[in-house]
């Protein structure tokens, strides 16, 4: 199995990381050398210093035939960005985008792009600590469904699987 990994900050250097040992081919791609370093020793994929939202930078490495692309940098626009050529220019399998936005994630989850939440993860997680229902707070928002937003705004239908 091949994984594609844009940003080496803590989560993605984590999933390389546990896709590594679970015998995955792991590229990583960050822009900043030092990003490298949240890596193991023991890391035996491939790490580029690069752009992930350059198609020639990701041809250039091998991202084409990927089993999993994932864009998990800090910013929503460079991750829909990567993830957009994980679908579109690559033919990933399955892709998915880190967006903090729960807006823009479920407006790209409806467009085709599989996206993580982690604003509604964190509320969830907060909100279940204190002992409060959460109410319908996607983490990952699918390709084509509809979520229930818990202060009424969005679409009122959920289909999550």
């Amino acid at each position: 199995m091949k994984a594609v990994i844009v940003g080496c900050g803590r989560v993605g250097a984590g999933l390389a990381d546990a896709l590594d040992r679970a015998g995955w081919q792991v590229l990583i791609i960050d822009r900043t050398t030092a990003a490298f370093d949240r890596l193991p020793s023991t890391f035996g994929g491939t790490a580029l210093r690069g752009d992930g939202t350059d198609e020639d930078t990701l041809r250039r490495a091998g991202a084409e035939g990927a089993d999993l692309f994932l864009a998990m940098t800090e910013g929503d626009n460079r991750n829909i960005m990567a993830a957009q050529l994980g679908v579109e220019a690559f033919g990933a399998v399955r892709t998915l985008a880190k967006i903090n936005d729960p807006v823009r994630a479920e407006a790209y989850a409806l467009l085709g792009i599989a996206t993580l939440c982690r604003t509604n993860l964190m509320e969830t997680a907060v909100l279940a600590f204190l002992g409060q229902d959460a109410g319908e707070r996607p983490g990952i928002f699918l390709p084509g469904a509809t979520h229930t937003h818990p202060l009424g705004a969005g679409p009122a239908s959920t289909t999550e699987a």
